[in-house]
């Protein structure tokens, strides 16, 4: 009973933290509370003392519209932190965000981070030391695919091969689970970003039209596609024209950003069928019963699990929220510890 009671005492001093710390967003989920975050991975600096003027959403909107004295930063590229001082600052202030709580508890908390398939040791410590930094005591990595596998529910444990593929901000994860382990992974530094990106240049050689790379993202979102759709669907993209450096602003479709973005789309496609080359044959087989699975924010253009589909014959399926698949994993993973822990890759 006493010992109970100590349990209770010290565990009410305790901080458990689960997150997915993506190039595009943060997502916080604690322990017996769930989700409780969601914000950009973007800060804002004073140029001057370099004291933190805004994280998350309001640097996002930012972003672009800073004076000399205020800069804001992505700290998170390709999925791997490029940033190391910005982003302990940035996972610094989620946790207070979270908590609002003094140091002394930040001390005590446990975290749970996804990251990316097949990152070096060097960006894996890179990870756990900003996290320390920003206040954990006890750091534990999963494998993103692992994570998003675990969020939609894959019975991970099992020896029975499932593929998933998560396609974050930064990077496409693909990976074969089987044993609470990843059988077959790869990680490409393809994704939204990469999307974004291609986005941006189309509209610059095709249009004479310099957008931001935000600009880019909410075009992406709003009618980007893998495939052609049954309703055409246009969008106001609004810029400066390289020629007369004018504000200026055009109207374009689905088809053209369609032809946009389809060298990224068929990169990732490309490691798919890779992967599916170099899986094991048993493995195979479990995979042709049980489809693969489609997470992250990539999971939400239009017609991609189509082309998927279309490629490797197999049936591609997409849970209810994509965005919240690693998180959630991170999640199951913090909330059942001592069941889950074999997953974690450190």
């Amino acid at each position: 009973m006493i010992k109970n009671f100590f349990n209770k005492l010290f565990g009410a001093f305790s901080l458990e933290v689960a997150m997915d710390l993506g190039t595009a967003n943060t997502l916080v989920h604690i322990k017996d509370k769930g989700l409780i975050l969601n914000e950009p991975s973007v800060v804002a600096l004073s140029t001057e003392t370099g004291n933190v003027e805004a994280v998350g959403l309001e640097a996002k909107q930012m972003f672009g519209r800073t004076h000399a004295k205020v800069e804001t930063i992505r700290p998170m590229k390709d999925g791997v932190i490029a940033d190391f001082q910005v982003t302990n600052k940035m996972i610094t202030y989620f946790i207070e965000k979270s908590f609002k709580q003094s140091s002394f508890f930040k001390r005590r908390t446990k975290m749970v981070v996804g990251v990316p398939t097949c990152i070096t040791q060097v960006e894996k410590k890179a990870v756990i030391d900003a996290a320390r930094d920003a206040g954990a005591s006890e750091v534990h990595l999963v494998e993103e695919p692992m994570a998003a596998a675990i969020g939609v529910g894959i019975p991970v444990h099992k020896p029975e091969g499932n593929m998933v593929i998560d396609i974050g901000g930064g990077t496409t994860d693909v990976a074969v689970i089987s044993l609470s382990a990843i059988a077959y992974g790869e990680s490409v530094r393809v994704a939204g970003d990469e999307m974004d990106e291609a986005i941006s240049r189309f509209m610059r050689t095709e249009h004479h039209l310099n957008i931001g790379i935000f600009e880019a993202e909410r075009v992406k979102k709003e009618i980007g596609s893998a495939s052609p759709l049954s309703e055409r669907l246009t969008t106001e993209v609004k810029g400066i024209n390289v020629k007369t450096g004018i504000p200026a602003s055009i109207v374009v479709d689905d088809e053209e950003i369609r032809k946009a973005i389809q060298e990224p789309i068929g990169n990732i496609v490309t490691v798919v069928l890779r992967a599916l080359e170099k899986t094991p044959p048993e493995l195979s087989a479990d995979i042709h019963s049980n489809g693969i699975f489609l997470t992250g924010g990539g999971a939400l253009i239009r017609g991609l699990d189509k082309v998927i589909e279309e490629r490797t014959t197999l049936k591609v399926y997409i849970p209810n929220d994509p965005l919240l698949s690693i998180v959630q994993g991170t999640g199951i993973v913090l909330d059942k510890f001592e069941e889950m822990k074999k997953v974690c890759i450190n």
